[in-house]
């Protein structure tokens, strides 16, 4: 075997490991039982179709935002307000999908659209902002979610109702809602957005790793004065990127306004769908199939922490506890690497010591 082959790719895995090693061992300390709590953990999210298709639900916004947080991480920027793009989406799919009776061939994919372009124009103010008068994006884009979450309320309530906490119902021919999925998990709330999420995630793929708009998006990331010399508009592709990470935290707030939901309500507080989305994107190495698999246990964990206390007495607010770790050793990651490399001396130091007894003998 050999250990230098162990790469990045591992510190994900590894991090897993010890935040679920580190769930249990709290479990013990506090009197319950790991085992338990975990296979409860696992039956609530998988245990029925109902649970499957929850957490299909759940997951299918997660993996457009932390698509959207790894798109700019990938060229160089911090989208912190995924959060407020997901709620300008999630107004902007519900307004046409109550405003307009249109053919579904139309209304849908026109709702989806709107969605997008509303997170692509908020992620692009903080991009001009940038790229025009050298503002941070962080403070800006943290900033932002909060207009957001105030703007939106204003609309609901004095624009798109009279006065009411909540908008009217999207005409069925704008939902994400179909059948054959209703049959195959009833009861859930699962729709065709994960259809859309996945698609995102190959777009997301293609376009970072094939295009040379992608290549120029992650050269001006990474060395933004190199990359103008060689001709290429630092301030264009700040703007272009922002707007498209804007745009996949749009889709997402789409997938709860025309897809979970139906309708938008006033929020006293965020959706943390955005701020989830950081978590993942650093889990997923910021790749496509890294965010789409971070998702997903960010979605079983938090669908599976429901059924925690009924089933196994485990308090749900321990995966809160577990996830945080998780990513607390994801952001150490240097502690991984030390350990690797202890490892891999170790190793070396025993077959060297193996070879010398051996050429004794």
């Amino acid at each position: 075997m050999n250990l230098q082959k162990i790469t990045g790719a591992w510190i994900p895995l590894v991090s897993i490991f010890f935040g679920l090693l580190a769930g249990a061992l709290i479990m013990l300390i506090f009197g319950y039982n790991p085992i338990e709590g975990y296979v409860a953990l696992w039956n609530g999210a998988f245990d029925t179709p109902y649970y499957t298709g929850e957490t299909i639900r759940l997951i299918t916004p997660y993996i457009l935002s932390g698509l959207a947080v790894a798109f700019a991480f990938r060229t160089g920027l911090l989208n912190i307000g995924v959060e407020g793009q997901v709620l300008v989406g999630w107004l902007a799919s519900v307004w046409v999908g109550i405003t307009f009776d249109l053919p579904t061939f139309v209304h849908l994919p026109l709702a989806v659209l709107a969605a997008i372009l509303a997170g692509g124009l908020w992620g692009f103010i903080p991009g001009y902002l940038k790229a025009r008068f050298y503002v941070h994006e962080v403070i800006i884009t943290i900033m932002m979610n909060y207009i957001a979450l105030y703007s939106v309320n204003a609309i609901i309530r004095n624009v798109l109702t009279e006065r009411s906490e909540r908008t009217e119902h999207i005409a069925e021919t704008a939902s994400l809602k179909m059948e054959w999925l209703s049959q195959l998990m009833p009861n859930s709330n699962v729709h065709a957005g994960i259809i859309l999420a996945i698609g995102a995630a190959l777009f997301y793929w293609y376009f970072i790793e094939k295009t040379k708009y992608g290549y120029e998006l992650k050269a001006v990331g990474y060395n933004p004065q190199a990359s103008e010399y060689a001709g290429m508009s630092v301030r264009r592709n700040i703007m272009l990127s922002m707007a498209i990470s804007g745009g996949f935290a749009g889709l997402a707030g789409a997938m709860e306004g025309i897809g979970n939901f139906g309708y938008m309500t006033l929020n006293n507080g965020f959706t943390n769908i955005g701020f989830d989305g950081i978590a993942i994107a650093l889990l997923g190495g910021n790749t496509a199939i890294g965010v789409v698999l971070a998702a997903g246990l960010f979605g079983v964990l938090k669908n599976g922490a429901l059924n925690m206390p009924l089933s196994a007495g485990v308090p749900h607010e321990l995966v809160d506890i577990i996830t945080a770790l998780i990513i607390f050793f994801v952001a150490a990651s240097y502690m991984i690497i030390l350990f690797r490399e202890q490892l891999i001396k170790g190793y070396e130091k025993l077959r060297s010591k193996l070879q010398s007894k051996g050429r004794g003998n």
